[in-house]
This record gives structure tokens, C-alpha cells and sequence, in this order.
């Protein structure tokens, strides 16, 4: 069975805001995680939080990785109603973010 090629990514950078318990980023996540089986265009869901020694993380605590198999399928992502509305829950949990979509490439 041949491998499907990723060609895009969406890159979350986030701080939650100080007040949030960590039960309530849980669930945030789990949410976030949900998105997976709710939208077509998204094929993977990876995250963690920031485990960097060199102290330069600018503030943020978590990673959100997100694949999909087109830049297109961002779009669609984005304007997916399941996403519209996970995200106005997520983002203002949010006290600092960083969205970067890219295309990986090897060297």
C-alpha cells in the first residue's frame, strides 16, 4: 500500500491564560483532538507542551500539530462549522498564539 505524501501543516503555538486549571486545558485538548474525526480535510492531530533547556519558548507552553493532505484542506479546516466552533471556545482560553500553515520539504 503506498503512503500518502503530506503536503501541509498547521502549527499552533499556545500560552493558556493563568486562571484556566489544568483539567480545563484537558479538556480543551481533548476537544482540539476531536476535531480529527469531525473534519474530512484533517488527518492527524499531535501535541505537547514545551520541554526546551534552551529558554526560548517566548512564553509559550503548548504545540498543536495538525496534517493535512493539501493547503486547501487547511481551508476547508478552517471554515469546517465543528472548527468555527471549537474555536470559540479555544481561543479565548488563549493568552498568547502563533498559527504557522507550512508545506514540509526535505533537505
Amino acid at each position: 500500500m503506498a503512503e500518502t505524501a503530506v503536503v501541509a501543516k498547521h502549527l499552533l503555538l499556545a500560552k493558556f491564560k493563568e486562571d484556566l486549571s489544568p483539567a480545563a486545558i484537558d479538556e480543551l485538548i481533548k476537544g482540539y483532538a476531536s476535531l480529527v474525526s469531525l473534519v474530512p480535510s484533517l488527518k492527524t492531530f499531535h501535541w505537547g507542551k514545551d520541554v526546551s533547556v534552551e529558554n526560548l519558548h517566548q512564553g509559550f507552553t503548548h504545540v498543536f500539530e495538525t496534517t493535512f493532505e493539501s493547503v486547501e484542506g487547511i481551508s476547508e479546516y478552517l471554515a469546517h462549522p465543528a472548527h468555527v466552533e471549537f474555536a470559540d471556545i479555544f481561543l479565548p482560553a488563549l493568552e498568547k498564539i502563533l498559527i504557522i500553515d507550512y508545506k514540509p520539504t526535505t533537505a
